[in-house]
């Protein structure tokens, strides 16, 4: 028999749940607080689910959790949350809750499906489900725990229909994410359409996102749905959602509140059912506290808030992800050894996977076509070299640091004398660009030298270079 024990101070629902499932076959036991839930001899009683009430007059719904988790780590454990409470609720998947829901149940329908398949033994099927919808879309996780627990958290938010704040640096895939999180969700098979708030004047914003009627401004020579539209039944990612103007902010907090909106130059009200997620590589607090991102449109994005870690805090994903941007190149047959791998793991990566993808295709592009393994030899000095402390002083490659620089200008010389006296069209800029790449590779393998001369003295190296310590954290990317 399932035994099923539910933890909430008010009386009435207690009972409601009780005679619900009791119907259902569960043995059922009823706890209003914290103290008689402290009362239960865990080691007697197996329970099998749970469901906690968040808010408790004695006690914390999370940290009963978390004692749950503690004395019986395989009862499955459901989260019952008001709307104001669902980021909370959130916070509690992290501690290893399986769901939420909203109180009052409107739906008594859903609450009994969603307790039926908590007991079902459906972790396996959900696993592989999340794998299979990252793959999809190009969501590379690899072996890291902080990623795979976004994953799983992103997979049950998905579920809700609630909006969503993703942070993260730029480059770490907010988007992708977003993405994720549509794939994931009952809306799979409408539209997703992401825009990007920075990219977009102001004034062009507002008829992006809102419409506008024929003639509402010069240029408006016919009428045009806005995306609140397109997208009613589907999903809608702002990125860069710090860059909108206070003007802007306010229609989408209007929206937010309302699911109401009228288009440029109409006095028609039209409705929406869009789902929204919000992007942002800046902290939304911080602009909140400077005023330059409205308070109550911060809460109303901000009802389940995900970060996305930067690359440098999951390196053990890097060669998976160049496994999976290497794939981009059919027609090519390179790959990287461990040791060159290992090297790409020691680099923080400050531009994130953007960096990384940008890194693979120049790689592809100026490798010769016969060479299939690219060794730590073949690599910039900026990728893998600055990140051999704090045992700067031992070898970074089995190749000296000359015959290492010599083999870097050799290969950078020969590529630009042969775009040089190609006779298509060169990107000028493409090539300048090399021009800093050699600059920079150049200046830190005379950084690299000096350092491991002076045993990693960073104070002595700069002098012997004649630079300041800020140039030299500068030149090694620690800006």
């Amino acid at each position: 028999m399932i035994n099923l024990l539910i933890i909430d101070d008010e009386i009435e629902i207690g009972n409601f749940l009780s005679r619900l499932f009791t119907a259902k076959g569960y043995r059922v036991q009823v706890v209003n607080s914290g103290k008689e839930f402290f009362s239960i001899n865990f080691s007697l009683q197996k329970f099998h689910a749970a469901m906690i009430d968040l808010k408790l007059p004695d006690a914390d719904g999370l940290t009963l959790l978390q004692q749950l988790k503690k004395f019986q780590p395989r009862c499955k454990a459901i989260i019952m949350t008001g709307y104001s409470t669902i980021k909370t609720a959130v916070e509690a998947i992290k501690f290893g809750a399986s769901d939420y829901i909203e109180k009052p149940f409107d739906d008594i329908d859903l609450l009994e499906k969603q307790i039926d398949s908590l007991l079902e033994d459906n972790d396996k099927t959900a696993h592989e489900t999340i794998k299979s919808i990252a793959h999809e879309i190009g969501f590379i996780t690899g072996k890291s725990e902080k990623m795979e627990q976004l994953l799983k958290t992103a997979y049950k938010v998905a579920q809700k229909n609630v909006n969503v704040l993703i942070e993260g640096e730029t480059g770490t895939g907010k988007e992708v994410l977003s993405r994720f999180i549509h794939h994931a969700s009952p809306r799979s098979q409408e539209s997703f359409i992401g825009v990007n708030c920075g990219a977009i004047p102001e004034s062009l914003l507002e008829s992006e996102l809102f419409g506008h009627e024929k003639g509402a401004f010069t240029g408006a020579t016919q009428q045009r749905k806005g995306l609140f539209s397109i997208a009613s039944q589907g999903t809608l990612f702002l990125d860069e959602i710090a860059e909108a103007s206070r003007s802007i902010q306010v229609k989408l907090l209007r929206v937010l509140e309302t699911r109401e909106f009228m288009p440029v130059g109409s006095d028609k009200i039209f409705r929406t059912n869009t789902r929204l997620i919000a992007a942002t590589n800046e902290d939304l607090q911080e602009a909140v506290k400077n005023k330059k991102f409205r308070e109550d449109l911060y809460y109303r994005l901000n009802v389940v808030h995900l970060t996305i870690p930067p690359l440098r805090e999951r390196k053990e994903d890097i060669p998976y992800l160049i496994e999976h941007l290497l794939q981009r190149f059919p027609n090519s047959n390179i790959t990287f050894s461990d040791d060159a791998l290992a090297y790409l793991q020691r680099y923080d990566w400050p531009g994130n996977i953007r960096e990384l993808a940008n890194f693979v295709t120049r790689v592809v592009a100026l490798t010769d076509s016969n060479q299939a393994v690219i060794t730590p030899g073949d690599l910039p000095i900026s990728y893998f070299a600055i990140s051999s402390h704090p045992s700067i002083g031992r070898t970074i490659s089995k190749k000296s640091e000359e015959s290492e620089l010599e083999s870097y200008l050799h290969r950078w010389t020969n590529h630009v004398l042969t775009v040089f006296n190609q006779k298509e069209e060169i990107s000028l800029e493409e090539i300048l660009d090399q021009v800093k790449d050699l600059e920079a590779y150049v200046g830190k393998a005379f950084i690299m030298k000096t350092l491991k001369d002076v045993e990693g003295n960073r104070k002595e190296a700069a002098k012997r270079l004649q630079i300041t310590m800020r140039k030299l954290r500068y030149l090694l990317n620690e800006k």
